[in-house]
């Protein structure tokens, strides 16, 4: 039944519910062939005539609309509240339980706007809590069943999310893909504060994918866009992905020009938990582009570790800062406290995406080698490995396997490392 037909039909039910017939409904201001023609779904009324109907039925406005009651919508929006709140306290299984909650509701079913803010932090919540498999699905059928009726703005925030589970899931084909069909045509779209903010989705991607030269092209592009724009978030958002670009090329002192500007522009917003982000990869950047000062590096990575523990900061997001610690500490000489930090990083990786633990594996592999245990950094290799052979053949991945080749090198397993150095040739098709 369509959505005037189930209207009309409510409003049928109410009439009925209170003794009155079609004449009596319609008088004076309306006829009765016209309450008629309205509870048969062949009219469609206008919003001034159903608040007058719910008025003269004693009901309310959102009951004839939606077929939910105004309790029931109160309700809904409560714990919707709740579920924000949680999301944003870092709370993520809470939010992740509370949005499942509210989806379990009958009356959301009538609500489209809110049901689609349901699913949608539900999905960032099964993201936030590692579990992109599921973020995956769910924000796929919330684009293909709702791609009628939700706004340009909730789409292009779902190809967000979506681009960004598949990046950190490792399929850089998709992430790539789900941004192109909405900026990849003969004509690109007018850019929007929106449109950059999937470009850097798409140019993180380029990234990963070890496309270079079109990453540094495109970074020229949005970094354009977002100052033609204006919006501060925008810049912001456009001179990190450019200061990744830089450092992964080897331009370091564009590398920090743009990631101390991204972070200059951020400090300016009220909004402590973005820029503790962006602070988080600011620092991740430093150490890749200025090694030299990784005691200053190293001293922002401790605070803001313990910032994180207190935001609303997902899993993955604390666990990268763990880690940037740890690269920290190794740079600095002082692997007995990398080897401290890295434990700590342990205690949340499961569950974390595979790319991920690879990464936390390796890196104490790196640790245990650097302190002098051979024999378990070793058994700690063999654990990455299994987690380095199912992942795809990215730049990541290759960084990875060349980091492996070092340290096997450095313990004494020659063979083994000659093998990881082809593994990361083979990842650049080399």
């Amino acid at each position: 039944m369509t959505g005037q037909g189930l209207i009309g039909q409510r409003i049928k039910t109410v009439r009925r519910q209170r003794g009155l017939s079609q004449a009596q409904l319609a008088h004076p201001e309306l006829s009765d062939s016209y309450v008629s023609l309205i509870e048969s779904g062949k009219r469609t009324p206008t919003p001034a005539v159903l608040e007058l109907l719910a008025h003269k039925l004693d009901c309310s406005l959102t009951y004839l609309v939606n077929g939910v009651t105004a309790e029931q919508m109160q309700e809904i929006e409560l714990n919707l509240g709740y579920a924000r709140i949680a999301m944003e306290n870092g709370e993520v299984t809470e939010a992740r339980t509370r949005y499942a909650e509210v989806l379990a509701d009958e009356g959301v079913a009538g609500l489209p706007h809110l049901r689609q803010e349901a699913e949608y932090g539900l999905a960032l919540a099964t993201e936030a809590c590692g579990d992109l498999d599921g973020a995956i699905t769910l924000l796929n059928t919330l684009r293909r069943d709702d791609a009628g009726t939700m706004s340009p703005e909730r789409h292009v925030a779902i190809v967000v999310a979506l681009s960004r589970c598949y990046r950190e899931q490792g399929d850089l084909g998709q992430a790539v893909e789900v941004v192109e069909q909405i900026l990849g045509g003969a004509v690109r779209p007018a850019w929007t504060n929106d449109l950059v903010k999937l470009g850097t989705q798409l140019l993180a991607a380029y990234i990963d994918r070890g496309d270079m030269l079109r990453s540094r092209q495109f970074a020229a592009e949005l970094l354009a866009a977002a100052e033609l724009i204006g919006n501060p978030l925008t810049i912001s958002w456009t001179n990190w992905t450019a200061a990744i670009v830089a450092a992964e090329t080897g331009h370091n002192d564009e590398a920090t020009a743009y990631a101390e500007r991204a972070l200059a522009v951020q400090s300016e917003q009220e909004d402590p938990r973005l820029l503790a982000l962006l602070r988080s990869d600011y620092l991740q950047v430093m150490l890749l582009a200025r090694p030299a000062q990784a005691d200053a590096w190293r001293d922002g990575l401790e605070r803001l570790q313990g910032e994180l523990q207190e935001s609303s900061a997902s899993t993955i997001n604390k666990l990268r800062c763990t880690m940037n610690l740890v690269r920290a500490e190794l740079l600095l000489s002082r692997p007995e406290q990398a080897n401290e930090h890295i434990r700590t990083a342990y205690a949340i990786l499961d569950g974390m995406p595979q790319a991920l633990q690879a990464e936390a594996r390796m890196l104490l592999c790196e640790t245990l080698a650097e302190v002098g245990m051979q024999e378990k950094a070793l058994q700690e290799f063999h654990r990455a490995e299994q987690a380095l052979t199912h992942l795809p053949s990215t730049r990541s991945t290759a960084h990875l396997w060349l980091t492996a080749a070092q340290v096997l090198e450095r313990i004494d397993e020659p063979a083994r490392g000659a093998d990881a150095y082809r593994r990361a040739l083979a990842c650049v098709d080399l």
